[in-house]
């Protein structure tokens, strides 16, 4: 049960090998969380990750979850909130393809939606209804400031963080009053293994968007920008006529 710092002493992990996700169970370790379940595909990256947690101190489960089986999430998810209260989910899943190949195959750009917006639709009904039940609860959704506006070099992914964006507000619309929350995270850049040798402006790393959900959880916000500069930046091409915004080298 969370108290009033509302920083949760059980969390679910969906996306269970991501960077920022791991950096944001360790950081709420370190603060007072203690059981942590950790959701993703079975594979030793996943046993790796739990076993580090444990090391934290935590008391740690790993779960089969598919983001592409939509129809195995009830069932799936069903089971960790029948084990006891989960103050916490953090919905951390998501690809972002390879915007030149998937243009030219259907198949791998509609594999990028399905994961980033279907698959999180499913399973962010099933924890919302989960923690609803329970009558508290947060669900953290890491979406992408790429969702504010589609840019050319990567509009398939940003379309999906979009449409994922978008599904989280309403859903916390839709959940206020009820004692569950959602907060909506929109990162920038990452720093990550898999961005390695990339960069972009206003980058951050997994530990600044962990420090800043932390923060956002406090103050039960709502929706949270990393860095926070990026609230103007974004504003400010949102509403740049298109014209102007198609001669950004974006």
């Amino acid at each position: 049960m969370m108290d009033s710092s509302r920083l949760p002493r059980s969390l679910l992990v969906l996306g269970g090998t991501s960077e920022i996700a791991l950096a944001t169970a360790r950081r709420l370790i370190a603060r007072r969380t203690r059981t942590v379940w950790l959701a993703g595909r079975p594979s030793s990256a996943l046993e790796e990750a739990a076993a580090h947690l444990r090391r934290l101190g935590a008391e740690v489960h790993t779960v089969a979850f598919d983001a592409l089986d939509p129809e195995s999430h009830e069932a799936a998810l069903g089971k960790v909130f029948a084990e006891g209260t989960v103050d916490m989910v953090l919905l951390a899943f998501g690809i972002t393809g390879h915007q030149a190949y998937d243009e030219r195959d259907p198949s791998s750009a509609v594999r990028v939606v399905r994961t980033n917006y279907a698959g999180a639709v499913s399973a962010g009904l099933v924890c919302a209804a989960a923690l609803q039940g329970q009558g508290h609860g947060s669900l953290v959704v890491l979406s992408s400031v790429a969702g504010e506006r589609a840019r050319r070099s990567d509009f398939l992914y940003g379309s999906s963080k979009a449409g994922l964006d978008a599904f989280a507000q309403g859903l916390g619309d839709a959940l206020h009053g009820t004692g569950a929350h959602v907060m909506v995270v929109r990162p920038g850049f990452v720093r990550t293994r898999r961005t390695a040798g990339l960069d972009a402006p206003f980058a951050t790393t997994p530990e600044e968007v962990a420090t800043a959900v932390e923060l956002g959880l406090r103050r039960r916000s709502e929706t949270v920008w990393v860095p926070g500069t990026l609230r103007l930046v974004m504003s400010a091409l949102r509403h740049l006529p298109r014209p102007l915004f198609r001669r950004l080298p974006l």
